[in-house]
């Protein structure tokens, strides 16, 4: 009988709380308030990808320092320390190109910090990976405990709460990394771990980083203008809030069932599934802004797009990238992922916003999701989505 070792699920769910109650606050707000700086559509979009453009480097960065190191955790508490430190800057100026240093900085050091507790979370949980949504499910409630309470204090203080609400949580996170630890058995080696190259060659991870590609590219709009659209056509901070907060509360279930969701359905299913409900998505959100039981219906869709989606990925790239090279497998897929594939799908939203306007901007990320789904299908054997 195999004996595991005390799994820390309150010391992770708890960083995982706090980290997504930061994503939770900046991602909604964070274009609200580069707005009420009287930024264009393109130098928010500029900025925002920012973010995108560190994930592109930065995570695969850092994980083969991890990988090499042979310890995750203490990097993970130096990017948490330095990204809070990064933040402070906002205090100091609000123009154009010292929030885009602040925010390159800042992004540089935050950006690698998902793909290494995610790396060190499968490490707990060993085979025990049916486990990793009721873990995961604590960063959707923090996601939706930020966006919410800050809908209606922005609503009714002004943008400053949302600075001083980030700086409280960044430093949460900080001081939360000093409970983590580094799983005992995470970073064994072994010689059926196979080579770097030989694993990006294979067909599977092909499709799954090309799927991975098309999906973040399409939320580039998504996270980029969402909340500024739904204000521009008459929804109120707080209304915008709960809408973001009903697409994480879908995804929580999602969370919760995914053990059961993985057994009926297997991976590869559940990634077409969620690719093919993207492109359905955005194409309501652009056509049907204004019909708001169709935007409360395409929020509930993120359980998809983002919940199904993500727990797949992440189960897939743990499959591919094994032993030795786990840090920089999750890197890998952050930064081909939300990186490069969230930096083009925010960059070119920006161009597009004015110039073919909003409707047809979420049209194009709607076909984008598509083209991700008919290339997964035609690329991921069916064999090779199955669970093991």
């Amino acid at each position: 009988m195999k004996v595991h070792a005390p799994l820390p699920y309150w010391r992770l769910s708890g960083f995982y709380f706090a980290y997504f109650g930061f994503v939770g606050a900046f991602t909604p707000f964070w274009t609200l308030y580069l707005k009420s700086l009287a930024f264009s559509a393109f130098q928010i979009a500029i900025l925002m990808s920012l973010f995108q453009i560190a994930r592109s480097f930065s995570p695969s960065l850092w994980g083969w320092v991890a990988d090499h190191r042979g310890h995750r955790v203490p990097i993970i508490q130096f990017l948490a320390g330095a990204s809070l430190l990064a933040y402070v800057g906002v205090f100091f100026g609000n123009s154009f190109y010292w929030l885009f240093a602040i925010m390159l900085t800042l992004s540089f050091f935050w950006s690698a910090s998902l793909p290494l507790i995610e790396a060190v979370t499968l490490g707990h949980l060993g085979d025990r990976l049916d486990r990793y949504g009721h873990i995961r499910l604590w960063g959707s409630i923090g996601f939706v405990v930020a966006v919410v309470g800050l809908g209606y204090a922005v609503q009714y203080l002004g943008m400053m709460a949302l600075l001083w609400v980030i700086l409280i949580l960044l430093a949460a996170v900080w001081g939360l990394s000093w409970r983590l630890a580094d799983p005992l058995v995470a970073l064994q080696h072994h010689d059926s771990d196979g080579s770097w190259w030989a694993i990006l060659r294979r067909r599977e991870v092909i499709a799954l980083m090309a799927a991975c590609f098309a999906m973040s590219a399409a939320h580039g709009v998504y996270y980029t203008f969402y909340s500024i659209y739904l204000v521009d056509h008459g929804y109120s901070k707080g209304i915008v809030g709960w809408l973001w907060g009903l697409g994480v509360m879908c995804e929580i279930m999602v969370f919760l069932y995914m053990p059961r969701l993985f057994a009926l359905f297997g991976l590869r299913r559940i990634m077409l599934t969620s690719l093919f409900l993207a492109f359905v998505r955005f194409f309501v959100i652009g056509w049907a802004v204004d019909v708001w039981w169709l935007i409360v219906l395409a929020q509930t869709l993120h359980a998809a797009t983002f919940g199904s989606y993500h727990a797949a990925a992440v189960a897939l790239t743990h499959r591919y990238f094994r032993g030795k090279h786990q840090s920089k497998g999750q890197g890998l897929y952050t930064s081909i992922s939300y990186g490069v594939g969230g930096t083009l799908g925010a960059v070119i939203s920006g161009f597009a916003w004015d110039s073919i306007g909003p409707s047809w901007t979420f049209t194009a990320s709607a076909l984008c999701a598509m083209l991700g789904f008919i290339f997964f299908m035609f690329m991921m054997r069916e064999d090779q989505g199955e669970t093991e």
